[in-house]
Parts: structure tokens; C-alpha cells; sequence
């Protein structure tokens, strides 16, 4: 079918980088993946990639969770 104007041609997801933070912001969980330079795993690649900072808090009274996700677009030369 189309896609994108093109034939037969699927353009392919971006590689993610991700963090998961345990009653702290999903702002940290990106923040680590920046200060520990994680896009840089990927040698071989330039491009967009995607990274997604994930918290989990634990209400331990009620026996609820809330999670929030960041994701940002990094670009890789």
C-alpha cells in the first residue's frame, strides 16, 4: 500500500534509550540517560533517537501506583 507518497516502503521506528526511576520524576530518568551518555551505545548510528524517562510511585497506603513517562527526540550526529 502507500505510505508516505511511497510504495511499498515503511520507514522504520527510531531506537529508544529508556529509563525506569522508582519514586522519583520521569525529568531524572531522562536526566540519567543524558548524563551517562546512553545514545552514545549506539556507535554505528546517526539519526533520531528516542529517549523515554519512565516513574513509578507507590502509594503504599492505598496500594496504588502512578506512573508518568517523558519522551524526548535526541539527535545523534
Amino acid at each position: 500500500g502507500m505510505h508516505g507518497g511511497v510504495r511499498g516502503r515503511r520507514q522504520k521506528p527510531p531506537p529508544t534509550r529508556s529509563e525506569l526511576k522508582w519514586n522519583k520524576s520521569a525529568h531524572t530518568a531522562l536526566q540519567q540517560i543524558k548524563d551517562k551518555k546512553y545514545p552514545e551505545s549506539l556507535t554505528t548510528y546517526t539519526g533520531d533517537i528516542l529517549l523515554v524517562g519512565i516513574s513509578y510511585n507507590k502509594d503504599r497506603k492505598k496500594g496504588n501506583g502512578q506512573h508518568s513517562c517523558t519522551i524526548e527526540r535526541y539527535c545523534k550526529s
